[in-house]
């Protein structure tokens, strides 16, 4: 690991596990209702302060995607290995948790599949994804931007639970009090 690799733009860089996860994303969207789709991308709810940490958050994801598409995918066994478990293990957990949002009736909080052992699997997800990122092009700059990225996040996640109250009152409230925010943390 190196705290800022060696950049240069080659055919076996971080792009190419970027690439696979914006595919995975717009595959995400394209068979799903435009209501379903607007539900997965409410933001109507934040506060000034949400927005404000949001933001934050993006600053250190912007550079990180930067630093990955131009950094070279490690010869480290280790560390590719490490970082393609983690990204592979994100995806699929992503996809997962996907499908058991979008397979929710709109009128009822998601509660199955990984939502019965996390209320934020997409965002843990995407985490285990952002990192695995970072270990396979082995640099230290990159963990760190997607660590101060991901702890801006919680805001977001925050924004969103409280919106959930709003929406499904005491059966929301029932399932937070049964399920940790963040799989066995919280």
């Amino acid at each position: 690991m190196e705290l800022l690799p060696e950049l240069k733009l080659t055919l076996f860089n971080g792009w190419i596990l970027l690439f696979s996860f914006y595919l995975l994303q717009l595959y995400n969207l394209t068979f799903v209702s435009k209501p379903m789709r607007d539900r997965l991308l409410d933001r109507s709810n934040f506060d000034r302060k949400q927005w404000i940490f949001t933001l934050i958050g993006k600053f250190f994801s912007v550079p990180a995607m930067i630093l990955m598409i131009l950094t070279p995918i490690t010869t480290e066994f280790i560390e590719f290995l490490l970082g393609m478990v983690m990204f592979i293990f994100g995806m699929v957990g992503l996809r997962m948790a996907v499908l058991n949002f979008i397979t929710t009736p709109l009128d009822q909080p998601v509660t199955k599949g990984l939502y019965s052992v996390s209320r934020n699997p997409q965002e843990t997800m995407l985490s285990v994804i952002m990192f695995g990122i970072g270990f396979n092009v082995s640099s230290w700059i990159i963990l760190i931007l997607v660590l101060f990225s991901r702890i801006f996040n919680h805001f977001h996640i925050l924004a969103q639970e409280e919106a959930c109250i709003k929406q499904y009152g005491e059966s929301y409230l029932e399932y937070m009090r049964k399920v940790s925010r963040y799989f066995l943390i919280f």
